[in-house]
């Protein structure tokens, strides 16, 4: 999740979007004020490497607790922060209204069925594997909508962000971004959790009738609002 005051932007990571690599090229063009959230310590060494920006500023200054919050440092001993996959509701309750309405706001979504099959086989890493449907019939898939989809990028069932770019064009949709933006540059994308998924069939491929169906079910929010077809 990044927060960047120099250039006016929030970024809010959805899951098996590329938000890694995207928050990873982003990080090229921070400032020191910005805000920029932990990710993998193998994901934090590729973009040392690169020479980019790491985590910084995300612990949230003390000015700017509440009563309530200071009762939760007392009872959990832990400073309030900004994290990875944090939801619009909550970046705005930390960011405050006044950062939170004049910053452009954005995040990726992705067609669902392709989705998660991506997502089957970053679970699943190595055999044995559940079948789909298992996984799907497990719960599992209803994250992707939840803290990892739909509901991290609305507030109250409305989506929150300015624009919800598309995964399946995402390197125009990241010059285009650098452009909105004022971005000096495109950035550039690294190659970030590609090495999961070996079966590489289309997920139609994939997906039985009742799969399909049962996913249709869970992202109907997202479906209905940008479209997808299986």
């Amino acid at each position: 999740m990044i927060i960047s005051h120099k250039h006016k932007f929030i970024f809010i990571r959805t899951k098996k979007t590329a938000s890694t690599s995207i928050e990873i090229a982003l990080s090229e063009f921070l400032g020191d004020s910005d805000i920029i959230t932990s990710i993998a310590r193998s994901d934090e060494k590729t973009r040392s490497q690169l020479g980019y920006r790491g985590p910084q500023n995300y612990l949230v200054p003390f000015s700017s607790y509440r009563v309530s919050d200071w009762r939760k440092i007392l009872i959990k001993g832990k400073r309030i922060q900004y994290t990875n996959h944090m939801n619009a509701r909550n970046i705005r309750k930390l960011a405050g209204r006044d950062i939170w309405n004049s910053y452009y706001k954005f995040c990726f979504e992705r067609n669902p069925w392709d989705k998660v099959i991506s997502y089957y086989y970053w679970r699943h890493k190595t055999e044995p594997r559940p079948t789909i449907s298992e996984f799907i019939n497990s719960g599992r898939a209803h994250l992707l909508s939840t803290s990892g989809g739909f509901d991290a990028y609305s507030i109250k069932g409305r989506i929150a962000v300015d624009r919800v770019c598309a995964y399946e064009n995402l390197e125009e949709e990241m010059q285009s971004l650098s452009e909105q933006l004022g971005l000096p540059g495109t950035p550039t994308l690294p190659k970030a959790k590609t090495a999961f998924r070996k079966d590489k069939r289309h997920y139609r491929d994939s997906l039985s009738d009742e799969d399909r169906a049962s996913i249709s079910k869970i992202f109907a929010r997202e479906i209905a609002n940008f479209g997808y077809r299986f």
